[in-house]
């Protein structure tokens, strides 16, 4: 039986600032963990992996070594589309070609132009017109994609610009890139979300996306950052009474009365609001979560990482939690 990790592509889309990167480099990890020459691939001009994992950036469309099996590279859609029509225009320079109207031009009027050359450069990098037994051939390639709208777009650029290109060696790449993100046996989509009525609904419009323009469905829907349910029905009723409690003696202050032993309920009663209203926020995420489950959508909870920032430790600990549905 297939799994995920059988493919060639994994991508990775949700809304943004639901956490794609991240899960995208633990991803990457469970694959390079198991025998897999995995890529993970940025699109623009960021280049936040290499940091992540305490490596020096490399120059754009240079790849950088991150652990073991396991590396990265940044697309720039605008530099590929430059470098594509260098070949196409010869000895012009770059410099020449960037400062041209008729480069702003084709660029504005070919859509999907430089999304379908980041997709050729990403297929090239599954295997695509190339032999699976070369040198540093990659098994598996992790596409951190844009948020949700423009990843669709990306996605569907095979189809908007081979309308466009329909003869030449363009035209057979396009097609090839068409049957990469298609193929169930090539490809898989996976969303990430927050466990927010906005993120959930955009993971659900992704899957509508998908479906219109490839044929596709999501894999697995990625829900980041869940808090957990800690309190029984019984404790919820006692959290409630402190809050009671400390509400009394706060009025009982007021008139002068037992004013350290006030101070001190009154702060008992502040805990127990705090921990309800974590509580509540939790069975929030939660109920997000029974949303996609009713939409029978396979649904991976990843704990909230506490502390001041996601490091590397953090990521190894998603990637053995992912590690465990895989």
């Amino acid at each position: 039986m297939q799994t995920l990790l059988d493919r060639k592509l994994l991508v990775i889309t949700g809304k943004g600032g639901v956490g794609k990167t991240t899960m995208a480099a633990a991803l990457g990890l469970v694959a390079a963990r198991h025998g897999k020459r995995t890529l993970i691939v940025e699109l623009g001009q960021e280049n936040r992996l290499p940091l992540l994992f305490g490596r020096d950036p490399t120059p754009q469309g240079s790849e950088c070594a991150l652990e073991e099996r396991l590396s990265s590279i940044t697309i720039d859609p605008d530099r590929a589309l430059l470098e594509w029509l260098q070949v196409l225009g010869g000895r012009v320079s770059g410099r020449v070609l960037a400062s041209s109207g008729t480069f702003q031009y084709f660029a504005a009027a070919a859509p999907g132009a430089r999304e379908l050359v980041s997709m050729v450069k990403i297929w090239r990098m599954t295997g695509g017109g190339q032999t699976r037994t070369r040198t540093g051939a990659h098994d598996l390639v992790v596409l951190d994609a844009p948020a949700t709208g423009h990843a669709l777009g990306l996605l569907g650029s095979p189809h908007t610009f081979g309308a466009i290109a329909r003869v030449g060696p363009i035209a057979g790449q396009t097609r090839q890139v068409r049957e990469l993100l298609e193929s169930p046996a090539q490809s898989a989509y996976l969303a990430v979300a927050l466990g927010t009525e906005m993120a959930v609904t955009e993971a659900l419009e992704l899957e509508q996306g998908l479906r219109a323009r490839l044929g596709r469905g999501l894999e697995a829907v990625l829900v980041n950052q869940l808090l957990p349910r800690r309190f029984s029905a019984q404790e919820l009723e006692q959290l409630a009474a402190l809050e009671r409690d400390g509400d009394g003696a706060r009025e009982r202050a007021a008139h002068g009365a037992g004013p350290g032993d006030a101070q001190r309920r009154a702060a008992v009663a502040s805990a127990a609001a705090a921990a309800r209203t974590v509580h509540d926020r939790a069975r929030f995420q939660h109920n997000q979560l029974a949303r996609l489950r009713r939409r029978e959508f396979e649904v991976w909870g990843v704990p909230f990482m506490w502390g001041a920032e996601l490091d590397l430790s953090g990521v190894k600990e998603i990637t053995a939690r992912l590690e465990r549905r895989l």
